[in-house]
């Protein structure tokens, strides 16, 4: 099936990034990458724990 008959996400994922996708990827991971490795607070953590007991 070629490309331009495909519809919804299948499409979107069968077309290649564009530059702008690329850039807005590369800096999104730049600002939250290090934010993202930091570890989960001993608080929040409690707080899930006990919302999953509910």
């Amino acid at each position: 099936m070629p490309n331009a008959v495909l519809r919804g996400r299948a499409y979107h994922r069968a077309m290649p990034d564009t530059a702008f996708d690329i850039w807005l990827r590369r800096g999104l991971r730049t600002m939250y990458d290090e934010v993202a490795r930091e570890p989960i607070p001993d608080d929040l953590l409690r707080l899930i724990e006990a919302d999953r007991e509910k």
